[in-house]
């Protein structure tokens, strides 16, 4: 408490103020004080009905990215949640307008960076729909999609494990979840050249070629995987201190869920199956043999089970895909065995091959067209820099990511580039989920049921 006391002699410290100025001495409050003002009715009823207000970010709570959280508390308690998003500023859906239809995969393959293969293929289904061409994609090619995509989700799902134990501390649970997805992402550097940001799935097909030896080194690579997948078991799922601090935590109901539009693991937690997969079969999921795991109750702890389960499945399906690729490539010239559409018009930019840096141009291509065939160099020219015509109209296709449920709304005016592309990115919908889950529980649970619904905001501020 602050009061005010006569002018005095001057000091040291206070020769600096003017003689006879006011000063002001500091003394502390009393506890006992405080408890005789609250005793009194009137400061009761205005410390109880006091709100405290304050911000969570945005600078990477729960490290998922640039994410604010507007929290009212009541000492401990969270009483309100608000999520503000918008601080990445990507404007990928406004900038896809201004390139080719090709030039868009560039553009969504950086939406939900630890997912990028759910968004290229995405975009390539509902593009495919809108030229007409869905039924004339290439085995071979359809094949490699299923495959990214569920490596892909092992991937996505050992980043949400991973981190979701981090934030109760244990970073050895990071390190084996970054160590597993490591494996995954040689297997795409080696068919894509790249880590991340691949733009290897292309409207028709794909931009390259399977490497030889990919089938032999994905499954060299399935037994580590399994390995990773069940230390991370053996260290969270038993675990009294994770099983206190995740079992009936951040929890939402099967109503609550639906009604707010939540899918992917957070909803099959409460015991909906909901996965596109089976409900509306897209790269011939339906000839696959898989399971959709789903639990009672969507608290943290039943989101990490599905999420195990998921990585099971998908390992599942991909040993059947291997398979199928493995049989397709013994045809040597069948039609089949190619990664991109017959169509001469759309096929650019598949004849590619990749040299030891990883990336690369098919030499025999260069040599026609710079050397043989001035048609074929026309051609090529006039198919990279304007691109093929889409043919006028809109269509919305959905796939099943790692997170939930994402939809790609493709509209076309009949030119060359994009009228309108927008993704229904399930981080961003997921996310409005936040509140139902977080509202009544403590702030220290707030962080980790963030992680249990596994946003990432490339894709949320796309």
């Amino acid at each position: 408490m602050s009061t005010a006391s006569t002018p005095r002699a001057s000091r040291p410290a206070l020769d600096s103020l003017a003689e006879g100025a006011p000063q002001w001495t500091a003394e502390g409050g009393d506890w006992q004080d405080i408890a005789d003002q609250i005793a009194t009715r009137d400061e009761h009823d205005r410390l109880e009905h006091d709100r405290i207000v304050v911000n969570m970010g945005p600078v990477h709570p729960s490290t998922h990215g640039v994410l604010r959280l507007l929290l009212e508390i009541d000492g401990e308690k969270v009483t309100e949640v608000r999520v503000g998003t918008g601080y990445l500023h990507t404007g990928i859906e406004k900038n896809i307008e201004y390139r080719t239809w090709v030039q868009g995969e560039a553009f969504v393959t950086r939406m939900d960076y630890v997912a990028p293969f759910f968004q290229e293929v995405g975009y390539a289904l509902a593009v495919e729909e809108l030229l007409g061409i869905t039924d004339q994609i290439p085995e071979k090619a359809t094949i490699m999609r299923v495959v990214l995509m569920e490596l892909n989700r092992i991937a996505s799902h050992a980043i949400a494990i991973g981190t979701g134990g981090n934030e109760l501390g244990g970073s050895t649970l990071l390190t084996i979840a970054f160590r597993m997805r490591e494996h995954i992402l040689r297997a795409f550097e080696m068919v894509s050249g790249l880590r991340m940001n691949h733009a290897y799935v292309r409207p028709g097909g794909l931009a390259q070629d399977v490497p030889e030896g990919f089938s032999d080194f994905v499954r060299s690579i399935m037994p580590m995987v399994k390995n990773d997948l069940g230390e991370l078991r053996a260290l969270l799922l038993e675990n009294p201190i994770l099983k206190d601090r995740f079992i009936g935590i951040g929890e939402i109901s099967l109503a609550h869920g639906l009604a707010l539009g939540l899918t992917g693991p957070c909803i099959r937690a409460a015991g909906y199956p909901l996965d596109m997969r089976k409900i509306q079969p897209y790269c011939g999921y339906e000839t696959y043999d898989f399971e959709v795991p789903t639990y009672e109750r969507s608290d943290l702890y039943n989101r990490q089970l599905v999420r195990f389960d998921e990585c099971d499945q998908s390992l599942r399906i991909i040993s059947q895909a291997l398979d199928r690729l493995d049989a397709v490539t013994a045809r040597g010239d069948d039609p089949s065995n190619t990664t991109m559409v017959a169509d001469p018009t759309i096929a650019w930019p598949a004849r590619m091959a990749i040299a030891t840096d990883g990336q690369g141009q098919s030499l025999e291509h260069v040599r026609e067209i710079m050397g043989t065939s001035m048609e074929s160099l026309i051609h090529h020219f006039k198919l990279v820099t304007q691109g093929f015509q889409v043919p006028a109209g809109q269509v919305y296709r959905t796939v099943e990511h790692a997170k939930g449920v994402l939809g790609v709304h493709a509209v076309s005016d009949g030119g060359t580039r994009p009228y309108r592309v927008h993704f229904r990115d399930p981080s961003y919908s997921n996310l409005q989920s936040l509140a139902t889950m977080g509202e009544g529980g403590m702030i220290a649970d707030l962080v980790p049921t963030l992680a249990s619904i596994d946003p990432v905001l490339g894709g949320v501020d796309r």
